[in-house]
């Protein structure tokens, strides 16, 4: 019989750390934590695979499931001696989600389950606080009815904000036993208005509701765009984790918090959290009250006034301090931590690798390294490649003026720019209308998520250093002020206060996410300098990188960029791109308006020097590296305006016919141009137009050799391929002009001809092209699109409906098909090879940026991916993540 349960605490577990796909990575290391001996409530873990049974079973258990959790049930009693349901000594539990990946806030958690009228007596007697006890019945009774029943989080909060008004008070902590106990009667009273039925009393029915509605909430539309914006796959399944409650809501000795055992935005390695007293840990990280520091240092460093758990509570600051020393040594990297302090002893509820920025993960990382806990190629294996992208944009300029408009709490590092938005879907819609936002919120729920995603950055009037908004943002990149209780949020009229003014939505504002201050207007940036932890970690990561990493640049700019980002060269110089420059446009309309060969020779012949100007430039920055050039690639037609007013305004301005260009754009005029008459077919037809492009490359490159004495190799690379004939052509058109250029030069360089792979044809036809061509760049862009039959141009219009739907896993345009458009990459390489041994191959589409697309690469042996120059850097260190991956695959297949 399959076990779907797995049990912990007492000091044993029936898994470990290393179950985490089995266990999700919550109940994994509670495992790990309870074999460790350490203070962990027990409890048990429901599987990820009960949970893949329960989608794959029209949403019903399995027939053992129920059976098994009466047993863990069971299993728990006997350790805390208490009974679930019992009104005499009640056992309360909480029941968590817990995916192999960790989604903070993305699913679903219910506190207190158990409570029910007689219960909530027991709880009363047994701690001898009837405030407590209806305390955490009112708690429970919102989080059940949130989470199971569907009745908004807002509409209790009404009724607890009512009930304050009347009081005459401002914070919980000031209600009586009675006020909760009236608070709860009319919790009740809200649910059965709502539901027609009474909140559910019989404990067991509570906990199979809640089981129900963890499983459910991993199909919830904020968990599902996290796993898209992770890539976490949906078919992973989340395991639940009912354990026995502890209480930090049981008066002045009693506490709840969150600590990571190093800082998640510096990396720096000292403690860093914060707590509650006289809480329970939804308090901390919902940002509902804003918590205390838990070190004194750090209660300074904020300037507040609250005593630091150090402080209030030495004996089990103490403790706590050596137990999570335990864990980082035990785990060998950062930890974010809960636990729960009731009535003076020390509770242990979660222990995973904590989110951190990047900054914070290139220090951890070196810093371990350094300090021997781990290896070099630990080190570099712990960074997220995609996470570097944080690092590699502007930060505010520290000389530039800041008109500091409210401060808050300095929760994620980074800054940004943008209008003010006030609510998450509106991010969203501006986001893709190309505005940059800011999102303001009083706090961020979950819920939120598609907005901070689509925010540049996060402002909150309430929350911590740990609460969603923080944790969020430091995971996703985002700077984040928050806590910043200067501002005053009307979302009705649009608009907040602080300082005395009045900011509405639409107004831009600056957000400086390490200072935690909100400024007025935009304030200058700087380029970031890549110092330090980055240069060490991108060095141990080049020395074991197999495959090299060249740059998508065509402009002085991008090459510059990308050669400070460590680029090996450029492996895409899209030559269109140099066309559309002032006078250049001018020439190229002239060669498409010629009526026959000698007019269109004319007009190249100026445009040639700027070309060859461009190259010369291109050729000089790139000094001694690889410079893959594509000649022309688009249709004549994307180089003239279609519509008539365009065309006339084109003619006044130019000097050009009228007549006769709009007479040319309806020839040009084709259904499926991105089929159609474009790539090496304008090269076939027009001889003269690649012709040029040939001898203003090489012409560039004996002038750079004549200049600095070393010449560039220069890779002339003709697009769109399909035809060992059309390679053939194309190879001897482009000798036929090198032959020409050299004996009019008196001197040569030396150059190689290649193509781009984009069509199925030539790459189940290589072995043909690789007779005449002597390197391929696979194009992924457009081998994906003739591959699936899809225009990545219109995609967007149902591509979202086959993500959610479950038809794609992920885009094929960032994430590389590897079972289709990877095969057929596959077979181009094996048959380019076997016709041409040692034929350099690379990529250079936009999966050349993309992790997963990178170790493909390296799976097959590529020589190199190029990419767009911000992206360099994330290519390098997925290389070296690759390499070691691979090594490590060898190094098990020799141990077998």
């Amino acid at each position: 019989m399959s076990k779907w349960v797995y049990g912990f605490g007492g000091g044993a577990a029936d898994g470990d750390a290393s179950m985490k796909n089995l266990l999700g990575g919550k109940g994994a290391n509670l495992a790990e934590m309870s074999s460790l001996g350490l203070p962990v409530p027990p409890g048990m873990t429901i599987t990820t695979e009960a949970c893949v049974h329960y989608y794959s079973n029209g949403q019903t258990y399995p027939d053992a499931l129920k059976g098994q959790v009466a047993e863990g049930l069971a299993k728990v009693e006997g350790v805390v001696g208490k009974r679930f349901g019992d009104a005499a000594n009640p056992l309360l539990v909480s029941v968590r989600s817990g995916a192999r990946a960790s989604m903070p806030g993305m699913m679903d958690t219910v506190l207190n389950l158990g409570l029910n009228d007689q219960t909530v007596e027991g709880l009363a007697g047994l701690s001898g606080d009837r405030r407590f006890a209806f305390d955490s019945y009112r708690r429970f009774i919102t989080m059940y009815s949130n989470v199971v029943l569907g009745i908004g989080h807002d509409r209790f909060e009404e009724l607890l904000d009512d009930h304050k008004d009347r009081l005459g008070v401002s914070i919980d902590t000031d209600l009586t036993a009675k006020d909760w106990e009236r608070l709860v009667g009319d919790y009740k009273t809200l649910v059965e208005q709502e539901l027609g039925r009474p909140f559910p009393q019989d404990p067991h029915d509570q906990l199979w509701g809640a089981i129900g509605a963890v499983f459910a909430s991993w199909m919830n539309d904020r968990a599902k765009f996290y796993r898209r914006m992770h890539d976490i796959p949906e078919s992973w399944g989340t395991a639940v984790n009912v354990q026995s409650m502890v209480f930090g809501n049981m008066g002045e000795t009693s506490a709840t918090g969150v600590a990571f055992t190093r800082n998640p935005s510096t990396g720096e390695a000292r403690l860093y959290g914060e707590f509650l007293i006289n809480a329970q840990g939804e308090d901390v990280v919902a940002g509902i009250r804003t918590p205390q520091s838990l070190t004194r240092a750090g209660r300074e460093e904020m300037g507040d006034k609250a005593p630091s758990m150090e402080e209030a509570m030495p004996e089990v600051f103490g403790q706590f301090v050596d137990v999570i020393g335990r864990l980082e040594s035990h785990y060998r990297d950062m930890q974010d931590i809960e636990f729960t302090v009731e009535q003076g002893r020390l509770w242990m509820l979660q222990t995973r690798n904590g989110k951190r920025t990047a900054k914070s993960a290139l220090k951890v990382a070196v810093d371990l390294a350094s300090e021997g806990v781990i290896s070099r190629e630990e080190a570099v294996s712990r960074v997220e490649p995609a996470a570097l992208d944080q690092l590699l944009h502007p930060t505010l300029d520290p000389m530039a003026h800041r008109h500091v408009i409210a401060t808050g709490l300095p929760a994620s590092p980074g800054a940004a720019t943008g209008k003010i938005v006030f609510d998450a879907d509106e991010a969203e819609r501006l986001n893709q209308l190309g505005d940059a936002v800011i999102l303001v919120r009083e706090e961020t729920s979950p819920e939120d998520i598609h907005g901070m995603h689509a925010a540049r950055g996060i402002v909150t009037a309430r929350g911590g250093m740990t609460s969603h908004a923080a944790v969020v943002a430091r995971g996703m990149g985002r700077p984040c002020v928050s806590g910043a209780g200067e501002i005053r949020i009307d979302d009705k009229a649009g608009e907040f206060t602080a300082r005395g003014r009045t900011f509405r939505a639409g107004q831009i504002i600056t957000i400086d996410g390490a200072k935690g201050e909100v400024l007025d207007g935009a304030v200058d940036m700087i380029e970031p300098e890549l110092t330090g932890d980055f240069q060490t970690l991108m060095g141990w990561a080049d020395e074991v990188r197999r495959l090299r990493v060249r740059a998508n640049a065509e402009t002085p700019h991008d090459a510059k960029t990308a050669r400070g980002f460590g680029a090996e060269g450029i492996g895409l110089c899209r030559t269109e791109h140099m066309f559309f420059d002032g006078d250049r446009i001018a020439a190229v309309r002239e060669m498409i308006l010629a009526d026959d060969e000698a007019g269109r020779r004319a007009a190249l012949a100026k445009i040639a020097p700027f070309q060859k100007a461009d190259f010369v430039e291109l050729f000089e920055i790139m000094a001694g590296l690889p410079v893959t050039i594509r000649l022309l690639d688009p249709p004549l037609h994307e180089f003239i305006p279609h519509d008539e007013a365009d065309i006339d305004a084109l003619a006044a301005s130019s000097g050009l016919d009228a007549g006769k260009l709009k007479r040319r754009a309806r020839e040009l005029h084709e259904t499926n141009p991105m089929l159609g008459h474009r790539g090496c077919r304008l090269g076939v037809a027009y001889p003269e137009i690649y012709e040029m492009q040939v001898r203003a490359i090489l012409e560039a490159a004996l002038e750079v050799k004549a200049r600095s004495g070393d010449a560039p190799i220069p890779e002339i690379m003709h697009p769109l391929v399909a035809l060992g004939l059309e390679m053939k052509y194309l190879r001897e058109l482009t000798d036929r002009t090198a032959t020409a250029v050299f004996e009019a030069a008196g001197d040569r360089v030396e150059y190689l001809v290649g193509t781009m792979i984009e069509l199925p044809r030539a790459a189940l036809r290589a072995g043909d092209l690789a007779e005449h061509a002597e390197f391929f760049s696979f194009g992924t862009n457009d081998l994906t699109q003739t591959t699936f039959g899809i225009s990545r141009d219109d995609s967007g219009r149902f591509l979202q409906a086959y993500l959610d739907k479950g038809v794609f896993e992920t885009d094929p345009f960032v994430r590389l098909d590897q079972e289709g458009v990877g095969e057929l990459i596959e077979i181009a390489t094996e048959r380019g090879r076997k016709t041409r041994p040692g034929m350099k191959l690379g990529i250079c589409g936009e999966h050349g940026g993309d992790p997963a697309s990178i170790s493909f690469c390296e799976s097959i042996g590529l020589d190199y991916v190029s990419c767009s120059p911000y992206r360099v850097p994330i290519a390098r260190l997925a290389a070296a993540q690759a390499a070691l991956a691979a090594a490590s695959g060898e190094e098990r297949e020799k141990d077998r």
